[in-house]
């Protein structure tokens, strides 16, 4: 079985008890643990499958309950630092119907921005391992390098890197900057997953068609494009592929884009394939069960909390 490293954030978020009101409006709310390479590990672990997370969190209250948590969903947490120099990062979330949401960060500097390159150079990877990442922790940090170490030391394994840009522009001044930083940053990737509302801001592309194919002109291997209930079309050789989503009652999309790569990278460490060698078919399933567990974390509250289990998949899937 490969084993799944996810680098990144680690944080708290904060879901509103009231629904379909402003941030500012919002009177009370619960902490949920969250950070999407924290949710992605999550997800695989919970799974079955074998995850890691690498980052850093505080030595405060909210820092030891996310490692409590990770740990208890059986995430390997040996990689996961404690810094005194600055605290966990919050997010504060607002949701409207339908489980859209509006975010507010409390992250300047938080400990996740912190974990340093050298840190990166005491682990070992294998040809077996899978890294995944995303765009808010390549803001100019230490935590940027830290990336750069782990994907160069994995590729140095001829292990498998997979990118999801997690679009979050409010973290960031500068929007042509993060713009250009995750344009740099996908030629690392064999798999790269962006949502249709991304497109437009990651390629400068007016048009679907025509973000897709500057993408295309990458050396990525598989291109997954998520169209939240509308599904996903993937792109893999020059073959293209549609797989419907599925509807439910939404109440929250927290987390929903992490437990589908998560599911799906789940799947993918069960094969003893290489990306390239697998079939329309299989991807095809991959991609249906990645789409249910997606669907069914929208049905709740919470990224990591609303996490379903393989058998809960599978009956779900099937209809039962």
């Amino acid at each position: 079985m490969k084993k799944v490293y996810t680098i990144g954030e680690a944080l708290i978020d904060f879901i509103p008890h009231e629904v379909d009101v402003s941030m500012s409006e919002v009177e009370s709310f619960k902490k949920v643990p969250g950070g999407a390479p924290a949710n992605v590990a999550a997800t695989i672990a919970k799974l079955g499958g074998k995850s890691a997370f690498i980052g850093q969190v505080g030595e405060d209250m909210f820092g030891f309950y996310l490692k409590q948590v990770l740990a208890e969903n059986r995430v390997d947490i040996t990689h996961m630092l404690h810094t005194n120099k600055a605290n966990t990062a919050l997010a504060f979330v607002a949701l409207k119907q339908g489980g859209e949401r509006e975010f507010a960060f409390y992250r300047k500097p938080s400990a996740d921005m912190l974990l340093e390159r050298e840190y990166i150079k005491t682990i070992t990877f294998t040809d077996n391992a899978i890294l995944h990442f995303c765009s808010v922790s390549l803001i100019e940090s230490e935590v940027k390098y830290a990336h750069i170490e782990a994907i160069k030391k994995v590729k140095e394994e001829a292990g498998l890197i997979v990118f999801d840009p997690n679009v979050r522009q409010n973290l960031w001044d500068d929007q042509v900057l993060y713009s250009q930083t995750i344009q740099e940053f996908i030629p690392y990737a064999d798999i790269l997953k962006v949502s249709d509302d991304e497109l437009r801001f990651i390629t400068g592309e007016d048009t679907e068609e025509e973000g897709i194919n500057h993408l295309l002109s990458q050396s990525i291997k598989l291109l997954i494009l998520t169209k939240g209930k509308e599904g996903v079309t993937f792109f893999i050789g020059k073959k293209k592929i549609s797989v419907p989503g599925f509807v439910v009652q939404s109440i929250d999309t927290t987390g929903a884009g992490d437990s589908f790569i998560g599911a799906f990278l789940y799947q993918f460490s069960l094969m003893d394939k290489k990306l390239t060698d697998l079939t329309p078919d299989e991807l095809v399933s991959m991609v249906t069960f990645a789409n249910a567990v997606a669907a069914m974390v929208t049905t709740k509250n919470g990224a990591i909390s609303a996490l379903p289990t393989t058998k809960e998949v599978v009956n779900f899937v099937s209809g039962k």
